[in-house]
């Protein structure tokens, strides 16, 4: 890596984003032209069409990480902030589940859904199910992410509490089991880390299934695992064909299962594609 003297120079985007580039010194500031930094005399990197250490391969914009651990960075979109849920709606429109303390709570009000809806997305989201211990197996702090308002990645109290594999806390529900069981004991506070690429269609046929990562308080439990379709109880997956673009869901399932801290970043492509 060549390390060269430089200022940070903001470049602001027809797109509206505020990215920067190392301006060397010894260059004013005015209109002339700035040295960029790299070669044009170098070999093409294979199955790219940049060549090594390309000075007019698109510089990666600028993001500002979150003050401490799961805090949203500056390009994430906060869904929830533990005030109000103005970026949901529930079945019948007005989301009726509770806030309170930062935190809302599922209250047998019907699934809560997000009103925009993403294409490939990380996302961020913390939960707890109940600190009471009641019921057993799929009856213990249930609930689900369904991403997309597909693919669920399933919310359970997983901690010392037996059940199928697919169903457990992070599974791809009714398909992948977590490769680990990390759960924290019922009542504390989990974190699920989500990335995931919808899947690609072609004339109405599936050309690149889904892919989901998830770490689970921290620990990997779904790596890159393909989709096989919209996830169900007691049935196999089926994928359909749809727009590549769907909501963030939060399944009732009629227990007061908790979340809070929920924000999401649209993914996309290297070199700003």
């Amino acid at each position: 890596m060549k390390k060269s003297a430089g200022i940070a120079a903001a470049l602001v985007l027809a797109a509206g984003l505020t990215v920067y580039a190392t301006v060397p010194l010894g260059f004013a500031r005015g209109g002339q032209d700035h040295k960029k930094e790299g070669y044009q005399d170098t070999p093409l990197i294979p199955g790219q069409k940049w060549k090594v250490h390309d000075s007019e391969r698109p510089v990666p914009a600028v993001v500002t990480p979150g003050e401490h651990y799961g805090a949203p960075p500056s390009d994430a979109v906060v869904l929830f902030d533990g005030k109000d849920l103005s970026k949901w709606k529930g079945p019948k429109g007005e989301a009726h589940w509770k806030v309170a303390d930062g935190y809302v709570e599922e209250t047998k009000g019907g699934d809560l859904q997000t009103i925009d809806s993403w294409g490939d997305f990380q996302l961020h989201i913390e939960w707890a199910s109940p600190a009471e211990v009641k019921g057993g197996s799929q009856g213990r702090g249930n609930s689900g992410v369904f991403l997309h308002g597909r693919y669920e990645i399933q919310v359970l109290d997983s901690y010392e509490n037996p059940t199928y594999a697919d169903g457990q806390a992070s599974a791809i529900y009714g398909q992948w089991p977590p490769l680990v069981n990390a759960a924290r004991k019922p009542g504390e506070w989990q974190t699920y880390d989500i990335v995931f690429h919808a899947a690609h269609f072609k004339d109405g046929q599936v050309e690149k299934l889904a892919t989901v990562t998830v770490f689970h308080n921290g620990i990997l439990t779904q790596e890159k695992k393909e989709i096989l379709g919209p996830t169900q109880h007691r049935q196999a997956p089926k994928e359909s064909a749809y727009d590549g673009k769907g909501p963030i869901r939060l399944q009732d399932h009629g227990n007061p299962t908790r979340f809070r801290n929920i924000w999401i970043r649209p993914i996309k492509g290297y070199d700003g594609e």
